[in-house]
């Protein structure tokens, strides 16, 4: 039998991390759903804690996708690493409100010029979170930076998805950003089982919201404009 190691200290989620830009974000709540605290509170999230969430890392070639998650998984930076050909994994395990959250799997493809359709395409767009990263914060001015921003922020808009800014160079905001992610999918998950739990029981399909415009737990997603 196999015993699974326990969690890193640095990987223990109490709280629901911030967002980066209030604007930028999927939501403007600043604690977990109720009803995801109270599960996890009354150990009853199913089968979540032993499933494996996936994030799928794309991009064009040289943005920074290796070196972004090489800083989060192993806190290094090499900048003189060969351009990633084919797929990276690496397996990250989570404790977010008591339970443990398995394999976080960061996964690096093979960029192309129609990198979010073809994400898109082999995963069910209506449980996909989506974060639009902007890497290599530590090139630009503030000046520059401020500008890129205003761009960047309308592209996530029209994305539906979350912005974030990050440095692998100096790891500002990727600690931050990668909890976000998880705690966010992990959320989403639990929301999921409870939803499923429902449905066995009552024989009904329930949806379970709040009565905040959580984007990725509300309407089905529309096709990002980038995609058409």
């Amino acid at each position: 039998m196999n015993v699974l190691a326990p969690v890193r200290r640095d990987r223990v989620i109490a709280d629901l991390p911030s967002c980066f830009r209030k604007e930028a974000a999927l939501h403007a709540r600043s604690a977990f759903h109720p009803t995801v605290a109270s599960a996890c509170q009354e150990q009853r999230t199913g089968t979540v804690g032993f499933k494996i969430s996936k994030i799928i890392v794309v991009g064009d070639l040289s943005v920074g996708k290796t070196c972004l998650i090489n800083r989060f998984c192993k806190d290094t930076f090499d900048k003189n690493y060969k351009a990633t050909i084919g797929v990276d994994f690496e397996m990250e395990r989570f404790e977010v409100l008591g339970r443990v959250a398995l394999g976080h799997r960061p996964v690096t493809m093979v960029p192309r010029r129609q990198w979010l359709a073809d994400a898109l395409k082999e995963n069910d767009p209506s449980n996909v979170i989506l974060f639009l990263v902007g890497s290599k914060k530590d090139l630009s001015t503030p000046a520059q930076y401020s500008l890129m921003e205003k761009d960047a922020l309308k592209v996530a808009q029209e994305m539906q998805a979350e912005y974030w800014a990050v440095s692998s160079l100096t790891g500002e905001n990727v600690r931050d950003f990668f909890f976000r992610v998880a705690a966010l999918t992990f959320e989403s998950s639990v929301l999921a089982e409870l939803e499923r739990s429902s449905a066995r029981k009552i024989g009904d399909t329930v949806r379970i919201s709040s009565n905040e415009s959580d984007l990725y737990l509300s309407a089905p997603r529309k096709k990002p404009k980038c995609c058409q």
